[in-house]
């Protein structure tokens, strides 16, 4: 019985520029000030690098993830109508602010919890916590905020719930990797766009590539993960390991060896 080899591609990016960090006075009036919504200069970043990514990757994304965060659900949604954007004037018409026409048949979108920000004041101030201690996300708006029919919600989350409050640094990190590692596995004939915060980003590049230490991401950065696939008959598969692609590190992230960073301590 043969066996059919695939590559599955894996690219891991930062939301767009948050509202709060350009307008600092805007939390003070915020109903949600821990759940800031992008600028509109980061939507346009977040368009053109859905137009980047439909340009340049060299395969296309069948699927894309997204944390409930604000932030990130207004990423994915500009960085979804330019993958499935129908022709290449629907850019200039973004860009003029008009309507783009879309595929939705292209890319399918779904909110999942487990790509959600360091849950505890290591990513989330202190001055920003709800009062109530509730942490709503309304998953209907935000998926509403997608282009229509690009979302799929016969699709059941990795982590259905939020972490816990106070969760750990190490254990985000750990399950920022672990969600991809389970996405991955379970769509592995398709190639993924994971919309999620930059701890996230840094998380999976030192998971794949350990002597590297991630110190900064830029908005709309991304690493990009690759590994083989092969199916046999029955379409079953084996996967290999996930290997970062090192020619997109260039993106807007910064990192240094982790030898160096201990030698400074």
């Amino acid at each position: 019985m043969g066996t059919e080899a695939a590559m599955q591609h894996v690219v891991v990016m930062r939301h767009g520029d948050r509202r709060d960090n350009a307008e600092p006075l805007w939390t003070a009036a915020a109903e949600r000030p821990w759940d800031p919504p992008l600028t509109e200069g980061g939507r346009d970043r977040a368009y053109c690098a859905g137009r980047r990514f439909r340009r340049e990757l060299g395969f296309p994304i069948h699927r894309a993830f997204v944390s409930p965060f604000l932030r990130c659900a207004e990423t994915a949604a500009e960085v979804v109508t330019a993958l499935c954007a129908v022709d290449h004037d629907d850019d200039l018409r973004r860009l003029a602010g008009e309507t783009v026409s879309v595929d939705p048949a292209r890319v399918k979108v779904s909110i999942e919890y487990g790509l959600c920000e360091i849950f505890s004041t290591e990513a989330i101030r202190v001055d920003r916590i709800p009062k109530d201690g509730e942490w709503s996300f309304n998953i209907s708006e935000l998926e509403a905020m997608m282009p229509a029919g690009t979302v799929d919600r016969t699709v059941e989350c990795v982590d259905e719930k939020l972490p816990k409050w106070g969760e750990p640094t190490r254990e985000a990190r750990a399950r920022y990797v672990r969600v991809l590692q389970s996405l991955a596995d379970k769509y592995p004939n398709e190639n993924l766009l994971l919309v999620t915060h930059g701890e996230g980003v840094g998380a999976v590049i030192s998971a794949f590539l350990p002597d590297l230490m991630v110190y900064d991401v830029e908005y709309c950065a991304f690493s990009h993960q690759q590994r083989r696939i092969s199916f046999n008959s029955d379409n079953k598969f084996t996967a290999g390991n996930f290997e970062v692609v090192p020619d997109d590190l260039e993106t807007g992230i910064r990192f240094c060896l982790t030898s160096e960073f201990k030698s400074v301590e």
